[in-house]
């Protein structure tokens, strides 16, 4: 079975199997190391064939603390959460709060509270509060998009670790540090002043430009785990002017917490 990883791509007939092998990387569960740090390697060497140039071991996924098993019935099918909440809602659980070289568990609970804490609040709600900014105060006009330029080297770093989780921990500092950049310099305190100070409507432009280049920066980090959102982000400023109506990036979910509206209606 192991021979599979090369027969596959046409060794030893095909010429085209060099063009994948030797692996960059090479992906597999903590319970098949023995056969690939161990077993692998030899019959590499003795064809005279390279090895991969790096193993990523990772660790099971278990739900509620316990192993999945289809005998205690808590399997988790993963194309049924991407079909009810997304891919990117998936990849980003699994890719932050799995831990990419260590086990990880899966709740209901840890993944309605990453969707809408997560998700919808510091990074869907952070879309929402520039693009309605920008047509409050600007008539919708972006104006001139800097780049930041804030320090990617931690993020890189993880990303050469392939240490995944880590690469989103520095992603979501830059989606928090906006979050609270605009709290600090209250754009709709410097948009009062306009009439007054000829200078406020050019800070406020600076200011919500800023922003949307900020933005733009978090949607580079997020590419590799979440293109959907990514993608849609990089849309939603591409045209210098921003959408009148944008759907909501992550609309809230209700999964073990009741929908207040559906609560309120019963008691009615």
């Amino acid at each position: 079975a192991l021979a599979n990883y090369i027969t596959v791509l046409g060794y030893p007939d095909q010429p085209e199997w060099k063009d994948f092998w030797p692996a960059d990387v090479q992906v597999i569960g903590k319970d098949i190391l023995r056969f690939h740090a161990g077993i692998w390697p030899v019959m590499l060497l003795g064809v005279g064939l390279p090895l991969p140039k790096t193993l990523l071991v990772h660790g099971f996924v278990n739900v509620d603390g316990a192993k999945m098993s289809k005998t205690v019935g808590n399997v988790v099918d993963p194309m049924e959460i991407i079909k009810d909440y997304g891919v990117d809602a998936f990849r980003y659980y699994f890719s932050r709060h799995i831990p990419t070289k260590d086990d990880g568990d899966f709740t209901w609970e840890k993944f309605e509270k990453a969707y809408n804490g997560e998700l919808g609040n510091d990074l869907g709600n952070l879309v929402q509060r520039v693009i309605a900014m920008i047509q409050r105060y600007q008539s919708g006009v972006i104006g001139e998009i800097p780049r930041p330029g804030h320090d990617m080297g931690p993020y890189r770093q993880a990303m050469e670790a392939l240490d995944f989780d880590r690469a989103i921990d520095e992603a979501w500092q830059q989606v928090r540090a906006l979050n609270q950049y605009i709290d600090d310099v209250k754009p709709w305190e410097v948009a009062k002043k306009r009439q007054k100070d000829t200078d406020a409507a050019e800070h406020l432009s600076e200011i919500l430009s800023y922003a949307v280049g900020a933005l733009e920066e978090i949607a580079d980090l997020l590419t590799p785990f979440m293109p959907v959102t990514a993608s849609t982000i990089y849309k939603m400023f591409s045209a210098g002017v921003v959408p009148e109506k944008a759907a909501p990036l992550f609309p809230k979910i209700y999964i073990h917490t009741p929908d207040p509206q559906t609560a309120s209606s019963k008691k009615k």
